[in-house]
């Protein structure tokens, strides 16, 4: 009777153990913002964002010099020009100003707006290959392991060399 109830206890034991391991998640995690940033296509895309932004730069810097120009000019004649000129030339300078804010404020927009139309297609090619990477080594969760994303021990498989083999880099 007593090897009887050994024996009960030991195959409730080894069922309950085989339950337990199968009922664990496969859990794996790679660093969503490393692997974005090794992307050949975000390497492109920087560097097209950087030449905008130098264009704009350029243009409103130009406009920032013809600006300076036209102040030196009109305080170097106002003490020829009558109160009237004065006042007039005032409110060209102070409408040069608003001009050159409302191009930096259009310039920041129009860079913003080109980021994310160029971040969405690399971001969705990304999540692409994660999702098939880690389908076909059969994980339940890929946790994202970037910097301040939530994951305070990635200690399960890192799919980032096998993604980036994915997307041929």
């Amino acid at each position: 009777m007593k090897q009887f109830k050994t024996l009960v206890i030991a195959v409730v034991l080894a069922i309950g153990s085989v339950g337990f391991a199968s009922a664990q998640s496969k859990v794996a995690h790679i660093d969503v913002q490393q692997l974005v940033q090794d992307m050949p296509e975000m390497k492109a895309a920087q560097a097209e964002l950087q030449k905008l932004q130098g264009t704009y730069k350029t243009d409103i810097d130009a406009s920032y010099q013809a600006l300076q120009s036209k102040m030196k000019t009109y305080q170097s004649e106002a003490a020829t020009q009558s109160q009237e000129e004065n006042q007039k030339r005032a409110q060209e300078v102070e409408g040069m100003q608003q001009n050159i804010m409302q191009a930096q404020q259009q310039a920041q927009q129009e860079l913003s707006q080109k980021e994310m139309e160029l971040l969405k297609p690399i971001l969705e090619k990304a999540n692409a290959a994660i999702l098939k990477v880690g389908k076909a080594q059969g994980f339940d969760y890929v946790l994202d392991a970037s910097s301040g994303s939530g994951v305070i021990l990635a200690d399960g498989k890192d799919l980032l060399a096998e993604v980036k083999k994915e997307l041929g880099f």
